[in-house]
């Protein structure tokens, strides 16, 4: 995908923000990055939770001219519920703000927010500089240079996170498409285990059960004979129709898991001041749960 193919939806293009989560991929000398764009658009931070749970690290993005917004503060909390491990902040559109008291404001008021939601906020790197200068080739004191610099803060700073290779394969389907003459991709992040190309897997949950082969891998347009634990990947699978996958069901190792209709939890509901609800339960309501796998 193009950088200008990032925010690709028609109404993504029009009113000019994220609405679904994007998946590019870039290198720097000492890593190999695949980058989920999530949602910061209050109306749709939900769906940041769809790339947040396949995230090894986050990039927060807080804008100069605004400071934190109350979605950034639903960002932190659900980076945290997920468990993404490290943040790295980049504070964007300096070139908007000429005073640097009120820079150093908004830096506090970030340090604050990442503290509160269990980050070390004082360990943070934030990085300033105009993703608008690094796009348009422009002023690269804050442009290309606080990429640069934002991505060796990456390197530096997220750690690589170990991976689950001798598990059988299990990968949460995120999504699914139709290629016209081969059949149906569904994609996601291998969460354990590895799937190579004519491996009998089960398409498991929303009462849906079916078995399949994987007769393609593919990760950023790119043809492999193999995905495995950490990858995102889209992979091919014989005989099943767009339809008959969804969102919510995971590809795994035929006989690894098994679905179940009951589950036992303690439940812990967050505080007001916790980035939680402002109203208490009533009776009949109905919350809904995010469960990446068990």
């Amino acid at each position: 995908m193009n950088y200008e193919d990032i925010d690709k939806a028609p109404e993504e293009k029009a009113r000019k923000i994220t609405i679904n989560t994007s998946h590019i991929e870039y290198q720097t000398a000492n890593r190999h990055y695949g980058h989920i764009d999530c949602p910061g658009h209050a109306d749709y931070v939900k769906n940041m939770i769809t790339g947040a749970a396949q995230m090894d690290g986050g990039i927060l993005v807080v804008a100069a001219t605004d400071g934190p917004m109350p979605q950034t503060r639903e960002h932190i909390l659900l980076a945290k519920q997920v468990g993404i491990p490290k943040l790295v902040v980049f504070l964007n559109k300096v070139d908007m703000v000429d005073d640097e008291e009120l820079l150093e404001l908004v830096e506090m008021e970030i340090v604050e927010l990442l503290d509160f939601y269990g980050f070390d906020g004082e360990s943070t790197p934030i990085i300033r500089g105009s993703a608008l200068a690094a796009a348009e080739g422009r002023d690269p004191e804050i442009g290309a240079e606080r990429v640069l610099e934002l991505m060796q803060a990456c390197d530096d700073n997220i750690p690589i996170p170990p991976r689950d290779l001798d598990k059988p394969f299990l990968m949460p389907i995120e999504d699914t498409f139709s290629i016209s003459g081969r059949g149906t991709v569904v994609t996601g992040r291998v969460e354990q285990g590895k799937i190579n190309i004519g491996d009998d897997v089960e398409i498991i949950g929303m009462g849906a059960d079916s078995k399949t082969t994987c007769t393609g891998v593919e990760m950023f347009k790119k043809d492999l004979d193999y995905g495995m634990a950490g990858d995102n990947i889209g992979a091919l699978i014989r005989g099943t129709k767009r339809d008959d996958v969804s969102r919510g069901q995971v590809l795994a190792a035929p006989g690894s898991i098994k679905t179940a209709s009951k589950v036992e939890a303690e439940i812990y509901c967050l505080t007001k001041d916790e980035g939680g609800r402002h109203t208490p339960f009533l009776s009949n309501y109905r919350p809904q749960f995010f469960f990446p796998h068990s």
